[in-house]
């Protein structure tokens, strides 16, 4: 999958991504009968809203549809040039791709450690290094649900005055912990999920809080994640403790206890190489691919060269592009992790159920002129840039290996997004065609808009706009070094729209695997 040099050339009403594509893109609503390709002479069929596709040429009955020269469906019938191309006449199909592991892989050319980017984070006594600074409240189970938001709710902004340095004090509850399986996958994810939350670096502190009864018990879950407690890590258990006001209290006890060391931590200068960086993508449309996500990609790269971590995810939208990234791994191992992951998601965990993997889209996704599955993950995996894949996680797994990785993760963005902070990401950037509304505490969220009128209209939740590389402004690489200077801000302390708005309290979701019973 080639990145579209031609991404910088915006004149007239159409993108032509690629020379040897058959469609072209429009860049703004295109009336019926208006020119799309300029001198050319070809006039749309149609209506075109904007970021949909127009065919360039001819395309018979079966033959394949070409966007960026990478094949993303197949023509249900003859198609005329000038005509709409999307869900309507388009289908996908599987068919084989090479995986050619490692094939392209090449070493990342990293800058001299001395003229490295920097940022102001937070270390902590081990080395690591946070972004924020806030106490967590994790529950085991639903049971405990309200009593650690209980807890949580306590500590308003007026009671943490005097603690400037907090953040503040959120929950982390969730639907699971009991009348799950108690043993094997799902509850060792739900495990180290809670366990990626509960060491994260930008929790000064936390609390674990159970019911007593559950399958996932507190006693467990500290031993098989080594979590250890200590003056910053406390556990209740409600039946032991005495109840649900009891435990409240004993709960918001324990958190005015550990305050003040919570707040005695500074900003000091660390290298970039700290930053891990979770991508996502939401609410995408015919742009995405275009701005944001190729900028991202861009940012990412740079990211890389100043040694940090990026974590793509969403493993359904990168089906059927997986074969770009196999080839970019850094070794045949690492190439085949990805395809037993694409391979458990097509063959175990998904077969007879309506969801993406199965080719299809979102609504929201569709409206905004992406036609199917294909369609999306060409852009989706945009968002990594152009760098090897130097491994692959399950979800919420420790990321320890720096540059571009890979984590298993549904496409739903909450749960996506909670592994990734789990597995260490200190930052969210997360591209939006439609306009979704997100935010992720512990770590802030970025949002990147990837058209002009959406940024416009949601400006309030929109951090950044790339449509200025449809709009002529500025080029994907400098759409990239501006992101990447945002992150660098943001994880200095800068507060991100979501955080000014407040978002973030709800958004942890727990991908469930299992089965209830």
């Amino acid at each position: 999958m080639n990145h579209p040099a031609t991404t910088d050339k915006t004149e007239g009403a159409t993108l032509a991504l690629h020379p040897q594509d058959n469609v072209v893109v429009a860049r703004r609503d295109i009336g019926l009968g208006e020119s799309v390709l300029g001198d050319a002479g070809l006039r749309s069929r149609s209506q075109v809203p904007a970021g949909y596709k127009i065919a360039r040429t001819a395309i018979a009955s079966g033959e394949p549809i070409r966007k960026y020269n990478t094949v993303i469906g197949f023509a249900t019938a003859d198609i005329a040039p000038g005509t709409l191309v999307h869900s309507h006449n388009v289908v996908m199909k599987d068919f084989d791709r090479d995986y050619a592991y490692a094939s392209d892989y090449r070493p990342v050319e990293m800058i001299p450690e001395a003229e490295r980017a920097t940022f102001q984070g937070i270390v902590r006594r081990d080395g690591r290094v946070a972004t924020r600074n806030y106490i967590g409240i994790c529950s085991t189970v639903n049971c405990s649900a309200t009593v650690v938001r209980r807890i949580a709710d306590w500590f308003t902004p007026e009671r943490l005055a005097a603690y400037p340095n907090i953040d503040g004090v959120v929950a982390f509850s969730h639907s699971l912990g009991c009348g799950m399986e108690a043993s094997g996958e799902p509850i060792d994810l739900l495990r180290r999920t809670i366990a990626g939350f509960a060491r994260h670096p930008n929790l000064a502190a936390a609390l674990v809080v159970g019911l007593g009864c559950e399958r996932n018990q507190v006693s467990a879950l500290l031993d098989e994640t080594g979590l250890e407690i200590g003056p910053l890590l406390h556990s209740f258990t409600m039946q032991d403790t005495g109840g649900t006001r009891k435990t409240i209290e004993a709960g918001v006890a324990a958190v005015q206890a550990m305050l003040a060391e919570a707040n005695d931590v500074t900003r000091t200068t660390v290298p970039a190489s700290h930053l891990t960086v979770g991508l996502q993508c939401g609410g995408s449309d015919g742009f995405s691919s275009i701005t944001a996500n190729p900028a991202l990609g861009a940012a990412v790269d740079l990211l890389v060269r100043h040694g940090g971590t990026a974590i793509l995810s969403e493993t359904p939208e990168i089906y059927g592009v997986e074969h770009t990234l196999t080839r970019r791994a850094v070794s045949e191992e690492v190439g085949r992790k990805l395809i037993d992951r694409i391979r458990w998601w097509k063959d175990v965990y998904a077969p007879g159920r309506d969801v993406q993997i199965n080719g299809k889209v979102s609504p929201g996704n569709q409206a905004g002129g992406l036609a199917n599955i294909m369609e999306k993950s060409l852009g989706s995996a945009m968002k990594g840039g152009t760098g090897p894949l130097m491994d692959v996680y399950r979800y919420a797994e420790k990321v320890t290996t720096p540059g571009l990785v890979f984590m298993d993760t549904p496409g739903y963005d909450p749960v996506s997004a909670t592994g990734q902070i789990a597995g260490g990401a200190n930052i969210i950037c997360f591209t939006t065609g439609r306009g979704s509304m997100f935010g992720a505490k512990p770590v802030p969220s970025l949002k990147l808009a990837t058209n002009t009128p959406m940024y416009e209209r949601l400006e309030e939740d929109m951090d950044i706009n790339c449509g200025r590389i449809v709009d002529g402004s500025h080029t994907v690489a400098q759409m990239g070094e501006e992101i990447f200077q945002l992150m660098l801000a943001t994880a200095s302390g800068a507060h991100s729209k979501s955080e000014l708005l407040g978002l973030g309290d709800n958004e942890f979701v727990v991908w469930d695997i299992g089965i209830t019973g």
